[in-house]
Order: C-alpha cells, then sequence, then structure tokens
C-alpha cells in the first residue's frame, strides 16, 4: 500500500471513487500564474514547429505527383490557411477556461465517453514520438560525422533482425536520451525551447537555402519543370495536395486546447495562430523547393531530404568550412525535431495518458510513458515500409476530424460557448456531461458516421479496387469526416436536446457553474464545487485560471 501511496500523483484525499477517476492536478483548470503564453509565444511556436524535416520534404510528394513547383507550393499555402481557423476554433475553449483537450472532450462526449477520444490522440502520440525521435536519430547521425568523419564506419554487432545497426541505433538513442531533459519542464516553462528554436533553426534554414543556391550556382531545374498533369487530373492532384497539409494538422487541430490552456487571453490564441501558421508552413517547404532543385543541379538528382543532402555533403574529403557548415544546420535540424517531438507528441501524449490514469499519471509521467513506447516500438521498423505506413497514418486524420467535428459543432452550436466547470469534474446523473452513463451517444453516432464514409475510399488507399466515386471521398477526407460528424451531430441534438441546452439560448463564453450572471467578476473554481488540492500551501481559488468563474469574453478581452 505505501508503494501505491508513493506512486500517486498529487490529488485531493477527499475524492469519491468515480472522482478519482476524473481529476488530478493536470486535469483542473491552470492556474492563473501558469498561464503564461503569450502572442509572442504563440508565434514563436509555430515558427518552432513549421520548421521541421516533414514541412521541409512536405512538397516532394507534390511535385512527385506531377505539379510543377508552384503548384505545390499554393496548394501548401492554401492547405494550411484553410486548417488555420480550425486550430483557432478547437483551441477556445482552451483558452477561455483553462482546461485541457482531454477535459474539453467531456463537453461533448460525456465523462466517460471522452476517453475513447483520449486513448486515440494518446496512442497516435505515442507513436509518431517513435517516428520523430527516428528522423531525429538520422540528424545526429550526420552531426557526428561532421564532427568525426569514422563514425560512417562503426561495425555492426546487431543481429539482422533488429532492423538496424549498431550506428543508426547510436544516433537514435542519443536523440531518444537528449529528449528526455525537455520532457521534465512543465507546459509553461516549455515555452522557452520553442523561443530558442524560432530563432536558431529558421536562422540554419535561410543558411542551408543560400548555400544550395549558391553552391549551385542558381535554383536548379526544378524551378523550370512544368506540371505534368493536365485538366481533371491536375485539379484532383491539387486537391489530394491540399488535403494531405491538412491531414498533416489533424492532430494539432485535436489537441489544439492543450496549449491554448496556457493563453493569458483568448486573443493570443486567436490570430498569432491564424497568420503564423500558413506562413510558417508555406515557408519552410518553399525552402524545401529550392534546395531540392538546387541538389539536382549539383548531383544530377533531386534530394528532397535535407539530412540526405547535408550528408552527400560529408562525402568524399570535404574542406573544414563544409563541415562546420553541416554540423551548425544539423545540430539546428536536431533541435528542430526536439521542439516538434514535443509540442506535438510529448505533451500531447501527457495530457492524454494523464486522463486515462489520473491516480498514477501526470502530463510529466505521460510525457515519459511516451518516450519509452517510442523506444520499444522499434520506430525504424515502421518507416522501412514508408508507403503503407503513411497510408494508414493519413487514415487516422478521418478518425481525428470526427472527434473535432462534434468537439467544435458542441461548443459553438449546442451549448453556445456555455460550460458548467463543476459537472466536468464529478459522474453524477444530474450534471450536464453525464448524458446517458456518462456518455453521449449522439456524439458517438456523430463520429462513427463521420469515420464510415471515408472507409470505402480507405480501401482504395491501401490496394483494394473502389469505385471513383470513393476515392475522392476519401481525398476530401478531412472535410467529409469532419461535415458528416458535425451535421449528424446538430440533427441528433435537436432531436434529443442534451442537458442544460435550454439555459444557452445565445452565444456566450461563460462559465455558469456558480449561476452568476456573466461578467461578474466572483469566486474561485472551488466555490463553483470543483475538488481540488491545495497547491504550495495555497487555495486552488486563489491560484486558479477560472478565478472568474462567470465572466463573458468582453470583460477578458
Amino acid at each position: 500500500m505505501e508503494i501505491i501511496q508513493r506512486l500517486q500523483v498529487n490529488r485531493a484525499h477527499d475524492l469519491s471513487y468515480s472522482e478519482s477517476f476524473l481529476q488530478n492536478e493536470d486535469l483542473l483548470p491552470v492556474p492563473e500564474e501558469e498561464q503564461t503564453w503569450g502572442s509572442w509565444n504563440f508565434i514563436a511556436f509555430w515558427i518552432a514547429d513549421s520548421f521541421n524535416i516533414n514541412t521541409w520534404m512536405i512538397a516532394s510528394s507534390m511535385v512527385q505527383l506531377g505539379l510543377s513547383w508552384w503548384q505545390a507550393w499554393l496548394s501548401v499555402w492554401v492547405g494550411y490557411t484553410v486548417v488555420a481557423p480550425f486550430i483557432v476554433a478547437n483551441a477556445r475553449p482552451g483558452a477561455i477556461f483553462h482546461v485541457t483537450f482531454p477535459v474539453v472532450a467531456r463537453t461533448s462526449f460525456g465523462v466517460w465517453g471522452s476517453l475513447w477520444c483520449v486513448f486515440n490522440r494518446g496512442a497516435m502520440a505515442c507513436i509518431w514520438y517513435g517516428v520523430q525521435a527516428s528522423i531525429g536519430g538520422s540528424c545526429v547521425l550526420v552531426l557526428l560525422r561532421a564532427m568525426w568523419p569514422s563514425v560512417n564506419n562503426i561495425p555492426n554487432s546487431m543481429p539482422g533482425s533488429s532492423g538496424t545497426n549498431t550506428r543508426d541505433f547510436m544516433c537514435f538513442f542519443l536523440f531518444w536520451l537528449i529528449s528526455l531533459p525537455a520532457i521534465w519542464f512543465p507546459i509553461d516553462k516549455i515555452r522557452h525551447l520553442f523561443t530558442v528554436k524560432a530563432v536558431v533553426v529558421p536562422i540554419a534554414g535561410i543558411t542551408f537555402f543560400i548555400w544550395c543556391i549558391v553552391k549551385a550556382h542558381g535554383v536548379g531545374p526544378i524551378i523550370h519543370q512544368p506540371a505534368t498533369l493536365h485538366g481533371s487530373d491536375l485539379g484532383w492532384a491539387m486537391v489530394s495536395s491540399i488535403m494531405s497539409c491538412i491531414s498533416n494538422m489533424a492532430t494539432l487541430v485535436t489537441n489544439a486546447p492543450d496549449f491554448a490552456s496556457r493563453a493569458r487571453s483568448p486573443a493570443a490564441a486567436g490570430l498569432p495562430q491564424l497568420i503564423t501558421v500558413p506562413l510558417g508552413f508555406s515557408i519552410v517547404s518553399f525552402f524545401g523547393i529550392i534546395v531540392s532543385s538546387s541538389s539536382q543541379a549539383i548531383y544530377g538528382e533531386a534530394i528532397w531530404s535535407p539530412i540526405d543532402l547535408l550528408g552527400k555533403f560529408l562525402d568524399g574529403e570535404p574542406s573544414h568550412a563544409t563541415r562546420l557548415g553541416v554540423w551548425f544546420i544539423a545540430a539546428s535540424f536536431i533541435i528542430a525535431q526536439l521542439g516538434t517531438n514535443i509540442s506535438a507528441n510529448s505533451i500531447s501524449a501527457g495530457c492524454d495518458l494523464t486522463a486515462l490514469c489520473p491516480r498514477f499519471i501526470n502530463i510529466r509521467r505521460g510525457g515519459y510513458i511516451a518516450a519509452i513506447v517510442g523506444l520499444c516500438m522499434l520506430p525504424w521498423n515502421l518507416l522501412k515500409s514508408s508507403n503503407s505506413f503513411t497510408s494508414y497514418l493519413s487514415a487516422y486524420s478521418v478518425f481525428l476530424s470526427s472527434i473535432a467535428g462534434v468537439m467544435i459543432t458542441d461548443y459553438y452550436v449546442i451549448h453556445r460557448g456555455h460550460y458548467n466547470l463543476k459537472d466536468l469534474y464529478h459522474a453524477r446523473s444530474d450534471g450536464w456531461y453525464w448524458y446517458t452513463y456518462g456518455i453521449n451517444f449522439r456524439a458517438y453516432a456523430a463520429y462513427i458516421s463521420g469515420i464510415l464514409i471515408n472507409v470505402v475510399g480507405f480501401a482504395g488507399a491501401t490496394g483494394r479496387s473502389v469505385p471513383l466515386s470513393a476515392t475522392r471521398i476519401y481525398e476530401m477526407s478531412f472535410f467529409t469526416g469532419f461535415g458528416v460528424s458535425a451535421l449528424i451531430y446538430l440533427m441528433l441534438n435537436l432531436l434529443f436536446p442534451v442537458c442544460g441546452g435550454e439555459e444557452c439560448t445565445r452565444f456566450e463564453e461563460v462559465d455558469i457553474s456558480t449561476g452568476v450572471a456573466p461578467g461578474t467578476r466572483t469566486g474561485a473554481a472551488a466555490d463553483a464545487g470543483v475538488v481540488h488540492q491545495p497547491r504550495a500551501s495555497e487555495e486552488f481559488d486563489k491560484k486558479s485560471a477560472v478565478s472568474d468563474t462567470a465572466r463573458s469574453v468582453r470583460s477578458r478581452m
């Protein structure tokens, strides 16, 4: 028993059995002193997130599909411009009420029904953590080669069944190891990592960009290469490219409240994200296009992976200046991959696993669990069969877009911005979010409908013969999944009104837990009935981000 008590995280000791599955410190509304993310932090976050190897290479598949470089770049612009409002829309509840994705999901799926959505997102975060760490390992290899060229010739002592060799595993493990300290920092402090990344990595990217153009004596032949597709084939290729950009962001659309919960104000999580998302990702993809085009002029073939291209620079007998330049760029890409893995995977997994087992897991422990899973899953084996793996990962956006469709519709249309914070942390049958035994059947019917419309098209993506119409529907899977789930959820709520719906007669972002009129400055989350654990000898009501539990947005902006 003593061991179990030591393993438990900080939480209230007077919780009922059901409440012990619904709250701990990291699930309660974020205290006011931890609401440290201002507008510049969100700008730095997205600049940092956009500078990674996947974004650098995102246009490669589009050009190989038959688009010209400018059509590919236009598709990137459109894709990320379209997805940005979805990120902002789903981040809004987190920025207003300062709660993370698992808690926001309870409002639409129910206090128990939300656990499936949380598990889905958490499992994907753990898988992606390993994949991104494997890519980070390739950056470490280039960095070590720039310092000690003999690293490339380390003898292999690992069996063939491992799927890797001693050199590559050593580099993967080094990246995995240096990532561990970053997981330790709480969300309100880790913003400094993104600030550093937002300064260092763009400098390295611009340096790489100019270096390749100078080395190639121009921008290379890809810039002058016309599209090989025409008519409807060209149109659908661009649609597919746009949707690939949107699908890549489906995970961040879903868990947008995680970071927004630390926002100083709703405005900080609004316009900065709306502008920086398309701008950052489009600039990075442009760098990737030009650098790859230059590589074709240098080596006679287009090298889309920046790490592979840096490795080429080290072949033969490179000068000391070349090795120094490669070392700096590789080190910057390591920071880039580290920041991306923390922002998109570690923190997301931490928040989600916290909700699955709040008695023993907090965000920090959840992040370390994701790291362990990422190591044990042997991600290099997944990347070997890249085509099927990529197909399954892109298909997963269907599940996430259906979740987002339900969540956004519930917040803006059904409950019209009204929250009952007290009811998010208990499982009494009279609560707003109890629905039917803690599960909202309307949300699940909508969620499944959003998935089913894309099932046939997904079968086609895995190689089976399906009608062309099903393929076209699947190519727009984010919108079809989101749209169908949103529409079905709206219709079911009109037929079967939810508890508390009669109080949501107009859109106003307000917590009704205290029954105080909107805009009135009042007591604390504790006054709203939230069971809590005091932190550092101070009551939760003095530190809660929801210290004004009944307020409208106008009073906060």
